[in-house]
């Protein structure tokens, strides 16, 4: 059993500048910025090989004239920050699905109760032929198909969803560190 207040292996970045960090399209000074789109590719993308029931760490190892430079304790916060907004959408894009699940739900059961009610007429209409059963089961299978949306919604679209909010709210909460290293010099 994992103990849950020891990172797993933490999640390692070299970059040569913070800004590399960040997107830098955005308006807002870096601590506000958005996180570059390959950046949070990497990061997200190993998040998802460690365990579960351990916290994440990001170590971002810059050169040690970059760091000095830069207050490492402004971009740490930035990036949980980012993380956190980003669970914030996909909570947003969770409740939007289930929205039109429960719209789909009611839609569904209301053709499935009517198409239900139907199919006991072409019986009475008809007689017991071949056309009336035919009729009978056609109606029931088209209330049921008139189900499948909100039974996938139900039983399966959630899950991606819930499973990268956790992912990005884990992000929230991991450690940030800032670690020097010596940059190399150009003329080797």
């Amino acid at each position: 059993m994992a103990d849950n207040g020891t990172p797993a292996a933490p999640i390692e970045l070299r970059v040569e500048s913070v800004s590399q960090l960040f997107n830098t399209l955005d308006p807002f000074p870096f601590p506000e910025r958005d996180l570059d789109t390959d950046a949070e590719e990497y990061i997200v993308g190993w998040a998802r090989e460690l365990p579960r029931d351990q916290p994440i760490g990001i170590v971002i190892h810059l050169p040690a004239k970059e760091l000095a430079n830069q207050d490492p304790q402004a971009f740490a916060p930035a990036l949980n920050r980012y993380f956190d907004y980003r669970a914030g959408i996909v909570r947003g894009d969770l409740n939007e699905l289930f929205r039109v699940g429960r719209t789909a739900l009611v839609i569904g059961l209301s053709v499935l109760a009517f198409c239900s009610v139907a199919a006991q007429f072409p019986e009475r209409i008809f007689g017991e032929t071949p056309f009336s059963r035919f009729l009978q089961e056609s109606l029931i299978i088209l209330g049921w198909v008139a189900n499948w949306k909100p039974i996938e919604i139900f039983l399966y679209d959630w899950w991606p969803l819930m499973r990268r909010r956790n992912l990005y709210r884990r992000l929230a909460e991991a450690k940030v560190q800032f670690k020097p290293y010596e940059a190399r010099s150009e003329s080797g």
